[in-house]
C-alpha cells in the first residue's frame, strides 16, 4: 500500500508522470486550466459494482441477481443503491447514475432539477432534507417518487398541499418514508459529521414516528418506509445493528407487511490519507447490514423490506482528483508553505472537519518501471490556498519531494463534498470538471467566469 492507492483505479506512473485513465495530467491542466477536477469513470463503475455484488451475496435481491428463496421461506426482497446528490451532482453524474439503475437522493429543488436534467426518472428520485421549504416540497411532489419526511410539521404541510391529491392519482405512486432519530452515534471522528445521536437536529424520536404514522393512516397518506442515518465517514459498522433493531421495532409497531422499504442510510467511510490504508471493506459493511435486517425481520415476523443503501462518499470520493498549480513558496524555519491556486473555496473539508489529505506531484513521481517513487523526499510541506482566511489550508505537514514554483500537484480522494460545498468567496470562480473514460477526456462542467458571478447582480 502506498500513496498511489488513494488515487483512482486507473492511475498509473508513466515516464515519470502521473496519469489517470491514460491521460497526462499536465496536458489536461494546460488545456482546461487549474484548479481542475477530474472524475474517473472506471473507479465510479467499480464502486457501484462492489455494492451490487455485496448485496447480491448477502441480501436476497431481485434487483441484482436471480431471485432465490430465503432460508426463512419468505419471498425474495429487493435492494437498491442510492447515489448521494450532496456528494457531487451535475448533469453528467446524474446521467451516469442511470447507466447503473441507481436511485438519487436530492436535498431540495435545486438537486431535483439537476437529477431531472440528467434523465433520472421520478421513481428513482428520493428527497431528503431536515427543513424542506414549500418550494422543495412542491418540487418533490411534482418530480420525485419518494419523500423522506423529517418532522411532523413537514408531514402536515405535505398533507395540506393540493398537489398531493394530484400525485396520488398518477401511475407512478408517491412513497413516504419517515426519518427516525435512532439516538445511537457512530464514530465519525468529528462532531459535525454525526447525525444519529440523541441530540441531533435530524429525524424524529420513536414517539414522533408513531404519531406521524397515525397521522398518515388517518389522512390516507402513502406511508411505506423507515429511514435513518447515523453519520458520515465512519469505519466501524457495529453501532448500525442497534439502530436497525430500533427501526425494525417501529416497522412492526406501525404494521408494515409485504411491500415496505427500509433504509439504514449510508456514510460508510473512505481513506483520505495513506496512514489510513487499506480502504474500508464495502462487503463487510453491506454484509453486516444485510444480516442484521434479515435476522431482525425473522425475529419479528416481518417480511423482508426493499433494502436501500445510501453509500454517499464511498461511491464517488476515490474517483475524483483535484489538480492545482503551485504559486509562491514560503519557508518559515520548520514550516514550509506551498501556496496553490485553489483551496477552501473548492475544498472546505479541512477547514470544516480537520480532514487529512495526501498529495503527489504530477511530474517526478517515478521512473520507467511505472512504480511510484518518492525517494527524493526532502521536507514536510503544508498546502494552502490564496484566500483571505488562515483556515484556507488543505494539507498540513505532509512529506513530499522538493516542490518548485510552477509545479502541478494532484490531491486524491477529491470526488465527494468538495465542489458540492464550494463557494465564490473572494470572488473566486469554481473549477472546471473533466470526465475521464476509455482514454478520453470530456469537460462536463465548465469553469466559472467573472461574468457568471455578475449574472445575478443588478446593482442599485
Amino acid at each position: 500500500m502506498d500513496r498511489l492507492d488513494l488515487f483512482p483505479l486507473s492511475a498509473k506512473i508513466k515516464n515519470d508522470f502521473l496519469t489517470i485513465a491514460g491521460q497526462d495530467l499536465a496536458k489536461l491542466a494546460e488545456e482546461y486550466g487549474t484548479p481542475l477536477y477530474l472524475y474517473d469513470r472506471a473507479t465510479l463503475d467499480a464502486s457501484v459494482d462492489d455494492y451490487k455484488k455485496a448485496l447480491a451475496s448477502h441480501y436476497p435481491s431481485t434487483g441484482f441477481r436471480q431471485a432465490q428463496p430465503t432460508n426463512s421461506g419468505q419471498r425474495p426482497a429487493s435492494a437498491s443503491v442510492t447515489y448521494a446528490g450532496k456528494a457531487f451532482l451535475c448533469t453528467a453524474i446524474a446521467q451516469w447514475t442511470q447507466m447503473h439503475g441507481l436511485h438519487v437522493d436530492c436535498t431540495g429543488e435545486g438537486e431535483i432539477a439537476i437529477a431531472m436534467a440528467g434523465g433520472v426518472p421520478r421513481e428513482h428520485i428520493l428527497v431528503h432534507g431536515v427543513n424542506k421549504s414549500t418550494a422543495d416540497l412542491k418540487s418533490a411532489l411534482q418530480h420525485a417518487g419518494t419523500i423522506v419526511v423529517d418532522n411532523l410539521t413537514e408531514l402536515k404541510t405535505l398533507e395540506s398541499d393540493s398537489l398531493l391529491s394530484k400525485r396520488r392519482k398518477q401511475a407512478s405512486a408517491l412513497q413516504i418514508w419517515l426519518r427516525l432519530l435512532p439516538g445511537i452515534a457512530v464514530d465519525t471522528h468529528h462532531a459535525h459529521t454525526l447525525t444519529g445521536q440523541h441530540d441531533s437536529k435530524f429525524g424524529m424520536t420513536r414517539e414522533e414516528i408513531l404519531e406521524a404514522a397515525t397521522f398518515c393512516k388517518n389522512n390516507n397518506l402513502p406511508l411505506n418506509g423507515i429511514h435513518f442515518h447515523q453519520g458520515s465517514n465512519f469505519r466501524d459498522a457495529s453501532p448500525l445493528k442497534a439502530a436497525i433493531e430500533r427501526g425494525l421495532d417501529l416497522a412492526k409497531e406501525i404494521g408494515f407487511n409485504d411491500d415496505w422499504h427500509f433504509s439504514p442510510g449510508g456514510g460508510w467511510g473512505v481513506t483520505y490519507h495513506e496512514d489510513e490504508l487499506p480502504h474500508p471493506s464495502i462487503e463487510n459493511y453491506v454484509r453486516g447490514i444485510a444480516e442484521a435486517v434479515i435476522e431482525g425481520c425473522s425475529q419479528r415476523g416481518l417480511s423482508l423490506p426493499h433494502l436501500h443503501l445510501e453509500p454517499g462518499r464511498s461511491l464517488v470520493a476515490r474517483a475524483g482528483v483535484a489538480v492545482y498549480k503551485v504559486g509562491a513558496i514560503k519557508r518559515r524555519g520548520d514550516k514550509v508553505w506551498i501556496l496553490i491556486d485553489g483551496g477552501m473555496t473548492d475544498n472546505p473539508r479541512h477547514a470544516l472537519y480537520g480532514a487529512r489529505y495526501s498529495c503527489l506531484p504530477v511530474a517526478g513521481v517515478g521512473g520507467e518501471s511505472g512504480v511510484l517513487s518518492l525517494s527524493k523526499q526532502s521536507e514536510k510541506i503544508s498546502i494552502a490556498g490564496p484566500y483571505c482566511e488562515s483556515g484556507d489550508v488543505i494539507i498540513e505537514d505532509l512529506p513530499m519531494p522538493y516542490i518548485k514554483e510552477g509545479d502541478l500537484i494532484a490531491i486524491p480522494m477529491s470526488g465527494a463534498y468538495h465542489l458540492s460545498m464550494s463557494s465564490n468567496y473572494n470572488g473566486s470562480c469554481r473549477p472546471a470538471v473533466v470526465w475521464l473514460e476509455d482514454g478520453k477526456a470530456n469537460m462536463i462542467v465548465r469553469r466559472e467566469t467573472a461574468d457568471d458571478l455578475l449574472k445575478r447582480d443588478f446593482g442599485l
